[in-house]
Formats: C-alpha cells, structure tokens, sequence
C-alpha cells in the first residue's frame, strides 16, 4: 500500500503543472531565440495576409481617403476578360512549362547517375543556368531568339530551309518561347532532387531486377520511375507553384506581349498594383491566385502524393 501511494504522489506531482517563472527559466534559450521569430513571422507574413485580404472590400488610395466597398473588386474580377486571359495564359505556361521540366531533370539526373566520366563537371554544367542571373539569361534567350535573320535561332533554321519566325514578336509562339527560358533555368535544379531520390534506390533491387532478366528499359519502368514517386510529387508541387508565379520573363522580354499573350496573372497583378496604384484590385487577383495554387496543389496531394513513403 506504501509503494502505491507514492507512486501516485509521484504522478501527481509530474501532472501538476510548473510555475511560468521555473518554466521560463527552463526554457530560456528556447524563448530567447524563438520569440524575434514569431516577431519578424507575425510582422511580415500574417498582418500582411490578413491585412490584403482587408483590401480587397476597400478602394485603397494612395492620397486620399479610404473607402469601404464591400464586393465591389470581386465582381469586376469576375467581369474582367482581361484577367481571365492572364489566367488562361498562366494555365498554358505551366502545361508548356511543368512536364518539361520534370522530364529534362530526370533525365539529366539519370545521366550524371549513370557512372558517366566527369560525372562531377555535368553536374555542375547543368545547375550552372540555375546560379546563373535570370536577367543574364533572359539577355542571351531574346539575342537567341530575336525575331530577324541575325537571331541565333533564326540562322539556324534558314541553314534547313526554313523562314525566319517572329518568336517573342508572335503571339502564338511568344508564350512558348518563355516557357522554354523557364524550363532552361529551372531543370539544373529539378536534376538536383531527382539525383538525391536515384541515390536513395537501394541498389539490391536493380540486381534482383537483373536477375531476372529485366532490360534496362523495364529496370527504369518498373523499379526506378515508381519508386521515384515522392520526388515526382515534391518537383509536381514545387514547378506547379512556379509556374502560376511567372513574373520576371514576360517582365524583362516581352512586356506582357504581344497583344497580351504573355500577359501572366502575376504580371497583370503587378500592372494594376504599381502602375495603375489599384492596391485593392492587386490584392483580389493575389487572392484568386492563392485559391487557384492551393486547389491545385490539393488535387496534386490526392493523386500524387498516396504511398510515397516506399523506402
């Protein structure tokens, strides 16, 4: 009856809660560096999501005084053609842009995993686009594919007897172009992700897989594509996100172009919040934008993201 009794003082005393001040004191470090934190958090990331969000019923001026308009900058979202074809434009850049993109990593992931000599200086080739300045680049892709005889590209295609194209001056082929530039940027670090998840493959099953007589077409199929799976939904998520954030290409080469085919959500929000000062405006389509990003985003996790955890 004796060890029984003490035995729950003990556990009476290990539920009973400890003073804030012994607690504190326990815990000081963790405070120390935990509270500038949620500081600098609450500061930069929620008052700015939250206060946005206030923006969107206001007629935010500049000068002037504020007024309260409720659903006002919804409705002309709604009703805005123009908006739309930022979306629908949006919508293509990521079909030209996503697949790609994953596709190239893989592949150049697969190459530097294969043994090739030098494997080393590949690698560091093909992520050199990734650290290079996009500004750099976006330079060398509108010289590559200027719209005349003297484009790189251009002088290629007039060596196999095809015509000059117009490229970021055509708005057809303006889109496209910008989808590659993107695709040339971003696969040096897709590789990176896609190499990270080849290394992790134990290697006892491609030798089972051998073994049995599996063609190294079948191996890639059957053994390293499924169990690939969670990069494949990681890169999915991260290039999906990056693609409905295009900004900086239509910025620097086409300016929204020609007749608004390159014209991207958020380029169409930048134009309405900084040169137009229509903050509110801005911060609706921000809004649609996030909603958009994250249903995406959530169809991806139903279909993607099941039974990634394989090894």
């Amino acid at each position: 009856m004796t060890l029984k009794n003490s035995n729950k003082k003990l556990k009476k005393i290990k539920k009973r809660k400890l003073p804030f001040k012994e607690r504190f004191r326990k815990n000081a470090i963790v405070y120390i560096f935990l509270i500038p934190i949620l500081i600098h958090f609450v500061i930069f990331q929620v008052f700015p999501f939250v206060f946005s969000f206030v923006l969107t019923f206001m007629d935010w001026k500049i000068i002037g005084n504020h007024e309260w308009v409720g659903l006002k900058h919804w409705r002309t979202f709604l009703n805005d053609k123009l908006a739309w074809k930022a979306l629908w434009n949006t919508f293509m850049f990521s079909v030209y842009y996503i697949v790609p993109t994953m596709a190239l990593g893989l592949i150049l992931a697969l190459i530097i995993n294969s043994g090739v000599k030098a494997a080393g200086f590949f690698k560091g080739i093909f992520f050199l686009p990734v650290v290079t300045s996009f500004v750099i680049i976006a330079g060398l892709w509108g010289w590559l594919f200027r719209g005349t005889e003297t484009g790189m590209v251009n002088w290629i295609l007039s060596l196999i007897g095809i015509e000059p194209q117009l490229f970021l001056s055509n708005s057809s082929q303006a889109l496209l172009v910008l989808a590659g530039l993107s695709i040339f940027k971003v696969a040096g670090s897709t590789m990176i992700y896609y190499f990270a998840g080849l290394q992790s493959i134990p290697s006892q099953l491609y030798e089972a897989a051998r073994i049995d007589g599996a063609s190294p077409l079948k191996i890639f199929w059957k053994v390293t594509f499924p169990l690939l799976k969670p990069i494949h939904f990681y890169v999915a998520i991260v290039t999906t996100i990056g693609s409905f954030q295009i900004f900086d290409s239509a910025y620097l080469l086409t300016g929204g172009g020609p007749d608004y085919a390159t014209t991207t959500i958020v380029f169409y929000l930048y134009q309405q919040g900084f040169n137009n000062l229509n903050l509110s405006y801005a911060a609706v389509l921000s809004y649609a934008l996030f909603f958009i990003i994250l249903i995406v985003s959530l169809i991806q996790r139903k279909y993607l993201g099941k039974d990634t955890s394989f090894y």
